[in-house]
């Protein structure tokens, strides 16, 4: 029977671009590939969800992001760490709930508890008509979603680093349309929402990191979006396109979001 690590990463020089990306998989691997993670890696191989992994897209310090093959293309699998490191930032309310759930210090439950959250909010999203990775599968802490990038496996770039030749306006304008979707479809804020925390591919946005994401009508949810949009009108300001805070409020169609009740 083969071992769960050699199932996750063939050992076939050809599964990796590069020698780079092959000595920065097995770092990671070493980093946060514990033996329950490999498993639940190959169970997702068996489900048919992707063949392998081919190398990390992006890594911090509560897990990373993996380019995966698959028969037709590729998928991003992210992949939480296992310990109580990813709970430090975590938005009160969402830790709230999670301990209603699942002991405070068992932190496997907590993390398998959050990459169910994004998963169903991806879903939520998605189906909303937001612009967000598709999400197909999560077993424990793995969670498997869309590839957003070019067919030569190329990941898009996440809007901070990327607004080179971009046309300000455009975005604003795609920016407008992605959150109001969020608001009136989906009846979410993001919670987090940032050029940090979002991708440009082909000139069009795309939302990620969407976990936190809390109901309209929660008693934070506003003040959340106000600064979610407060860090977009600085954004924008700073990319020539002046935009006062009201504006994006209004043009978001932001005030749907109920205030908290005193």
């Amino acid at each position: 029977m083969p071992r769960p690590e050699d199932v996750a990463f063939p050992p076939r020089k050809e599964r990796f671009e590069d020698r780079r990306k092959e000595g920065e998989s097995r770092k990671l691997r070493d980093e946060f590939f514990d033996h329950s993670t490999l498993l639940a890696v190959s169970r997702l191989i068996t489900q048919g969800q992707f063949e392998a992994l081919d190398h990390p897209i992006a890594t911090g310090k509560e897990g990373g992001v993996f380019r995966a093959t698959t028969p037709g293309g590729f998928r991003a699998v992210k992949i939480y760490r296992i310990g109580n490191s990813v709970f430090r930032t975590l938005p009160p309310h969402v830790l709230e709930e999670f301990r209603r759930r699942a002991s405070a210090q068992n932190f496997s439950r907590l993390i398998t508890a959050w990459t169910r959250r994004e998963h169903t909010i991806l879903g939520r999203l998605y189906d909303a008509g937001v612009r967000t990775p598709e999400p197909y599968a999560y077993d424990r802490n793995v969670l498997v979603m869309g590839f957003v990038g070019g067919a030569d496996g190329e990941p898009a770039r996440r809007l901070i680093v990327s607004t080179a030749g971009a046309d300000p306006e455009a975005l604003y304008a795609d920016l407008v349309r992605q959150i109001r979707r969020m608001i009136s479809r989906a009846h979410l804020v993001h919670g987090d929402l940032s050029p940090y925390n979002v991708l440009l591919h082909q000139g069009r946005l795309v939302l990620i990191d969407v976990a936190q994401a809390m109901p309209t009508d929660h008693p934070q949810a506003r003040a959340l979006l106000e600064r979610d949009l407060k860090n977009f009108a600085r954004f924008f300001s700073r990319l020539g396109r002046p935009t006062p805070f009201d504006d994006l409020w209004r043009a978001t169609g932001a005030d749907a979001v109920h205030p908290p009740e005193r």
